[in-house]
């Protein structure tokens, strides 16, 4: 039953996978959120030195997800990945309060590209589970989200280590994405 349904939504939504990317600085958590999403529970893992490129379906939507990098030397190469894009994810931790201007300057320039001035962006405030970590609405505030004026995007709070906020985050980029197509 559960295969005839599958091909239905198929059917409905067609075959295609939508190319979803992970940014955000080292240390936010993207890796871990995508071994989140994809295997359901929290995988051990290392700083991501490159990407790493994983297939997540969610909600039958196929997602090519690239995770990248993101110490300082690794950010430059971002762009190299831009290109055909449906959405990005941003990863920010919220405990890091010393480099939220850091975060913020990224993503503006990340969202100044030309690829990227269609793709859906999903703001992750990451690791809620902290006693330290700032609210969504003050994340928000430090990355100047309230700017974006003519590009689809919203931020959940989440906590990538017990899954807080991914469902509700991906039900919303799975919306977001629907409607553009």
């Amino acid at each position: 039953m559960g295969g005839f349904f599958s091909s239905l939504f198929s059917k409905l939504l067609g075959d295609k996978e939508m190319r979803i990317l992970i940014l955000g600085l080292d240390g936010a958590g993207k890796t871990t959120i995508l071994y989140r999403l994809q295997v359901g529970e929290v995988v051990k893992t290392i700083p991501t030195i490159g990407f790493n490129v994983e297939t997540v379906t969610y909600k039958n939507l196929k997602f090519q997800v690239w995770d990248l990098g993101g110490q300082t030397s690794i950010r430059p190469y971002w762009r190299c990945y831009y290109t055909n894009t449906d959405a990005v994810i941003y990863v920010v931790d919220s405990c890091d309060q010393d480099r939220m201007g850091i975060s913020r300057k990224e993503l503006v320039s990340m969202l100044e590209e030309e690829e990227l001035k269609k793709a859906v962006l999903l703001v992750m405030a990451n690791k809620q589970d902290m006693p330290n970590a700032l609210s969504p609405s003050k994340v928000s505030e430090a990355l100047g989200l309230s700017a974006l004026k003519t590009r689809t995007w919203s931020i959940f709070k989440t906590s990538a280590k017990t899954g807080e906020g991914l469902d509700d985050a991906m039900e919303w980029l799975v919306n977001a994405l629907q409607g553009k197509h």
